[in-house]
């Protein structure tokens, strides 16, 4: 991160209260940690700065995870669904000193995300840019956001479906992630004993 070149900060939305899984995510174990430490370890390895967004139970996640080397974001709308954590998280961009260009936009939920992914993702960074990773062909996370288009993501999430529309209405690069990521998500707790 000392070379010249784009800033791309990394944004973790943590805010969702797990309604299908039966508690907030961020609380989750996994593998040893919990999903919103082992998303902001996976932001770090590649985003400086990186920015993470509670809201369900913050005071506990806050007080229970590890998110060191993280700006911490309170979503208080995070009831009326992920826009109001992505519109949160980008108000928080722009607040922080200095410039940054682009934003890595990561869902506690997808473990399986990794900083290669993020790195391929990465090098499409430019104030412009607008990219969607993809696997198989299929649209996934990460997605990344360049600073001319916050204010119309911002302006345009509604409910659960975040920068999708605004996604959909643009010309969005596709970023082929197969093999650097599983996609999968974590809608619903294993039905096997960890």
């Amino acid at each position: 991160m000392s070379e010249p070149g784009p800033v791309v900060a990394g944004l973790v939305l943590a805010a969702g209260g797990g309604r299908r899984y039966g508690r907030p995510k961020a609380l989750v174990e996994y593998e040893g940690s919990l999903l919103v430490e082992r998303a902001v370890r996976t932001a770090r390895a590649v985003c400086d700065p990186v920015l993470v967004v509670l809201g369900a139970q913050a005071v506990e996640v806050w007080e229970r995870a590890d998110l060191d080397g993280a700006v911490v974001l309170a979503n208080r709308d995070w009831e009326t669904g992920m826009a109001s954590s992505l519109r949160t998280g980008l108000e928080g961009l722009r607040g922080l000193p200095g410039r940054v260009d682009a934003v890595l936009v990561l869902l506690v939920d997808m473990p399986g995300i990794t900083p290669a992914a993020l790195t391929r993702m990465a090098h499409e960074a430019r104030p412009d840019a607008l990219a969607v990773a993809t696997y198989d062909g299929l649209r996934g996370h990460p997605v990344l956001l360049g600073r001319d288009h916050w204010a119309g993501v911002a302006a345009t999430a509604a409910g659960d479906e975040g920068a999708r529309g605004y996604l959909a209405a643009h010309d969005a690069a596709e970023v082929d992630c197969t093999g650097l990521a599983d996609p999968a998500d974590l809608d619903v707790p294993p039905s096997a004993a960890s």
